[in-house]
């Protein structure tokens, strides 16, 4: 038996989705959520069924059919030898969430953000994929993250949001309809549709961003110092996790030794670099002599003007002159 969504108006230019009745997952319920995002789905009529004329009057068809091809109409990945992955870099098999998006993932980056260009949408389609739809496609796929048979401290299974999807759907000793199936399936596609909002949201509005300050602040590295060790980032930002893929991609790896950037209370800090984005030891220390040292008497050691401290530990620093703040940074290296 067939559920379809209730409409107010028969439409003829009306699209149609389908996808499986019964129980459902995550993959097919964000696989849903991210076709409506798009202008030519938004209103689309959504049906849930096992039933081949049901396929066949659909205009997509997802996570059913046992057909994949090629981006046309059918978005399953049950059938078997299928194999299909992200691209050429990634090894996980896709489900219907990885086959919606890498067929529609570029215009769905496009839509939340239209002002980004091929560049920025190709880095975010990656992105995107990489942080996210990944995962998924590997938790309906059965794949472990890891290669290992240890037994965990703890179990984290009713924390995952494929496992948050799945509680929605109806209590096995309860009234299960296909009505309820199909109202639970649309409350469980909005709220994994939500946080994959929300995700690519934040990318656009405050990773790519960062990423962008980060980018220019190492171009400009010789405006600061000669050695081109020290960068200054025009404002505050999360700057670690990108400044170690800028180093990457512009093949200057382990250069960077020292951030200045702006506070919050018109001062000025001057931050070490971590070995890596979550170590806290640096590369390069602050001078081991004034570490510890505070306001005038940091000044007068260090002959700037206006330091406000250099931390115990060596790895960050402030001044209320941008200058002293460089001046500190070229004192150690």
């Amino acid at each position: 038996m067939s559920v379809s969504q209730p409409l107010k108006k028969a439409k003829m230019s009306l699209k149609q989705i389908c996808t499986h009745s019964g129980s459902f997952h995550a993959d097919e319920a964000l696989a849903v959520y991210m076709l409506r995002l798009l202008p030519q789905w938004k209103d689309s009529k959504i049906v849930r069924s096992r039933n081949p004329e049901d396929w066949e009057a659909s205009d997509i068809v997802v996570d059913v059919g046992g057909k994949y091809d090629n981006g046309v109409k059918f978005f399953d990945h049950h059938q078997r030898g299928f194999s299909e992955t992200f691209n050429d870099k990634y090894k996980t098999k896709l489900s219907s969430a990885g086959l919606v998006y890498k067929h529609f993932g570029k215009e769905i980056i496009k839509e939340l953000g239209p002002g980004l260009n091929e560049d920025q949408v190709e880095l975010l389609y990656d992105r995107v994929y990489s942080q996210f739809i990944e995962s998924l496609d590997a938790n309906d796929n059965g794949i472990d993250q890891f290669d290992t048979d240890v037994e965990p401290r703890f179990s984290a299974k009713a924390i995952t949001l494929p496992s948050i999807i799945s509680r929605f759907n109806p209590e096995w000793n309860k009234e299960s309809s296909d009505e309820t199936y199909y109202n639970q399936f649309l409350k469980a596609s909005g709220y994994i549709g939500t946080v994959f909002f929300d995700l690519v949201s934040g990318y656009i509005n405050s990773w790519l961003p960062a990423k962008t300050l980060v980018i220019d602040a190492v171009k400009n590295r010789f405006n600061i110092d000669a050695s081109g060790k020290i960068i200054e980032l025009a404002e505050f930002c999360p700057w670690k996790e990108h400044l170690f893929q800028v180093e990457r991609e512009m093949n200057i790896e382990n250069t960077i030794e020292f951030v200045i950037f702006p506070d919050t209370s018109g001062s000025y800090r001057v931050s070490t670099v971590p070995i890596t984005s979550t170590s806290f030891d640096f590369r390069k220390g602050l001078p081991e002599p004034l570490r510890g040292l505070r306001d005038e008497e940091l000044s007068e050691k260090s002959g700037l003007s206006g330091c406000v401290f250099i931390h115990a530990a060596g790895f960050i620093g402030g001044a209320k002159p941008r200058d002293s703040a460089i001046g500190l940074a070229k004192m150690s290296l």
